[in-house]
């Protein structure tokens, strides 16, 4: 009788999302490449007590929804050789695949957050807001998915859409975040994202 393999750890999510890609089929597969990033978000989400139960699945459906993320506004870690049309039409597909799996996880709410995500990191591409911007939205999301939102959270994403301003939204993750035990992977998750916190006091 054969050994089963392990499943993969949420330190593999971009290994695992490397294999998905390729399994699209020719189009896609011909320009998936490995990484040697680590998934910092990925394994943010899944340090998460909501998460316990699934870690690795989190992981990899965040990753994948970063990777779409990329594709739209930044480079992608794991797809290269794609035309601008191309990019744009996969990092589309890559949302509803992270969705359509969180959903067959039964999370509803990881559903609600990373549309909303999905949405603000639009809104806020259009108006042209400074970048870290987006990054503080995707703190915030993966910090609610990990922990459940926290206090102020809703309203702080609420003040980002209507005014571009990311400050009491990032306050609202950082508090989260250390009551859930979390403060330090999300300082290192700061780092591996090139966001750089602002100093309180």
């Amino acid at each position: 009788m054969s050994a089963t393999a392990p499943e993969p750890g949420p330190e593999g999510a971009l290994a695992e999302l490397a294999l998905l890609l390729r399994e699209e089929g020719p189009l896609v597969a011909g320009h998936v490449a490995t990484s040697a990033e680590v998934p910092a978000l990925g394994l943010l989400v899944a340090a998460g007590p909501r998460c316990a139960g699934a870690p690795s699945a989190f992981a990899t459906v965040v990753e994948l929804v970063r990777e779409g993320y990329l594709c739209h506004y930044r480079e992608p870690r794991l797809l290269r050789g794609l035309d601008p049309d191309l990019r744009l039409l996969l990092g589309d597909h890559l949302y509803a695949r992270g969705i359509e799996r969180l959903a067959r996880l039964g999370d509803l709410l990881a559903v609600a957050e990373l549309a909303d995500l999905i949405s603000i990191a639009a809104r806020l591409d259009a108006a042209g807001v400074e970048p870290d911007a987006a990054e503080i939205a995707w703190l915030a999301a993966v910090i609610a998915i990990a922990a459940g939102p926290g206090a102020g959270h809703d309203d702080a994403k609420a003040t980002l859409r209507r005014d571009g301003d990311a400050g009491p939204l990032w306050e609202a993750a950082s508090e989260r975040a250390g009551r859930a035990g979390l403060s330090e992977r999300l300082m290192v998750t700061c780092k591996a994202v090139g966001f750089s916190p602002p100093h309180r006091g």
